[in-house]
């Protein structure tokens, strides 16, 4: 974990990175699912997500600002967090805004209905 994030305690990796910047991106993912975005856009948003965490992290607690690793780990860590948000909600709104035509399958998928035919 030092080489990953150097300079930063596990205390404050926890709470800027997982807490304060995983629930922005958590929160990230819904706002882009219920606007019916494409999933693409989660990719730049969570690169600037790990930004902020980077200068956050520099600014608060004298963290290494330019390190390449970190802000890879960063910003993967919360494109993840924001892709299973936008997922997760975008499940929910098929299945509660399309009642008659589709039911969840799984917690990340739905299906149509059964007495519902495709139309080609």
């Amino acid at each position: 974990m030092n080489t990953l994030i150097p300079n930063v305690s596990l205390l404050v990796f926890l709470g800027i990175t997982v807490v304060l910047f995983g629930w922005a991106a958590f929160m990230t993912g819904q706002a882009l699912a219920s606007t019916w975005r494409p999933f693409w856009q989660v990719l730049p948003y969570g690169m600037l997500l790990g930004l902020g965490d980077r200068l956050l992290t520099f600014f608060l607690f004298q963290g290494t600002l330019i390190s390449l690793p970190a802000y890879i780990f960063d910003s993967a860590l919360l494109t993840g967090v924001a892709c299973l948000s936008y997922r997760l909600t975008l499940v929910y709104n098929m299945v509660t805004q399309y009642p008659w035509l589709y039911e969840r399958a799984t917690l990340f998928s739905w299906r149509i209905k059964g007495g519902v035919s495709k139309q080609a």
